[in-house]
């Protein structure tokens, strides 16, 4: 197993191509070749995860973003807000920022990628190797209609899931749903505090989108921004490029 050599930092540059480009290493004659991975370790607040990795995936589901680093410090210092409530994460990729999430604050969370088999099971293996129950996964491809007709998840977390500009009207569209559509699971109050890097309170409620985005520094991530609010959401930059997105009052 390797320990992760590269710094989060070293991956905020790079050539970001908008195209949907098939990442599967192919042959000579076209035809995809078998998986490969590369397992690691990783460093996150008070503790160190195994993460199995793909050498190359066609989804791009196969690499750590620096987004998952920042964004678990980020809930560290603000884990109040996860008590008693429910959450989905979109993107989740090897399904790490979850699993940490899981050890650190025995989270009640649910994974979910693109509707993809090699994604579902590269994260449940990930969730083994960690010594942790495979947790619920959805495979959901963005714009699609969901697979759970009233979502009861209270918080939605992503990290650096803004790659594509392609993408963004149906992941708007998806979290759209997943907002506006929200049925509340008990009778946990709904209103959170949150603190954003001026100190000052945020008051939010429930359900909500919490974002980490720091995969692409530009502009193209402020015509996502554009979209949430001709769909009826609000944004708010809570700092630390951590955005809370919820539904217009």
């Amino acid at each position: 197993m390797e320990t992760a050599i590269f710094s989060a930092a070293s991956l905020f540059h790079g050539d970001d191509s908008d195209d949907d480009r098939d990442e599967m290493q192919v042959d000579a004659e076209g035809d995809k070749q078998a998986l490969e991975y590369v397992e690691r370790t990783h460093e996150f607040p008070g503790m160190k995860l195994c993460v199995r990795e793909f050498s190359s995936h066609e989804l791009n589901a196969n690499l750590l973003w620096p987004g998952t680093f920042s964004f678990a410090n980020w809930l560290v210092k603000n884990k109040s807000i996860l008590d008693e409530q429910r959450i989905l994460e979109l993107g989740s990729g090897t399904g790490a920022l979850a699993i940490f999430l899981k050890k650190a604050f025995g989270v009640d969370i649910t994974t979910s990628d693109y509707d993809d088999k090699e994604i579902e099971e590269n994260i449940a293996y990930n969730w083994r190797a960690n010594n942790l129950d495979v947790l619920p996964h959805i495979r959901h491809t963005w714009g699609d209609p969901f697979p759970v007709s009233r979502p009861d998840w209270d918080i939605v977390i992503a990290s650096d899931i803004l790659l594509y500009v392609k993408q963004y009207e149906n992941l708007v569209k998806t979290l759209s749903f997943l907002l506006k559509e929200y049925k509340q699971n008990g009778q946990k109050a709904g209103c959170i505090t949150i603190t954003d890097k001026s100190g000052t309170q945020v008051p939010a409620k429930t359900p909500m989108f919490l974002m980490s985005w720091r995969r692409r520094i530009g502009n193209d991530q402020s015509l996502f921004f554009t979209g949430c609010e001709k769909a009826g959401l609000q944004v708010q930059h809570l700092g630390d490029l951590v955005y809370l997105i919820n539904i217009k009052n």
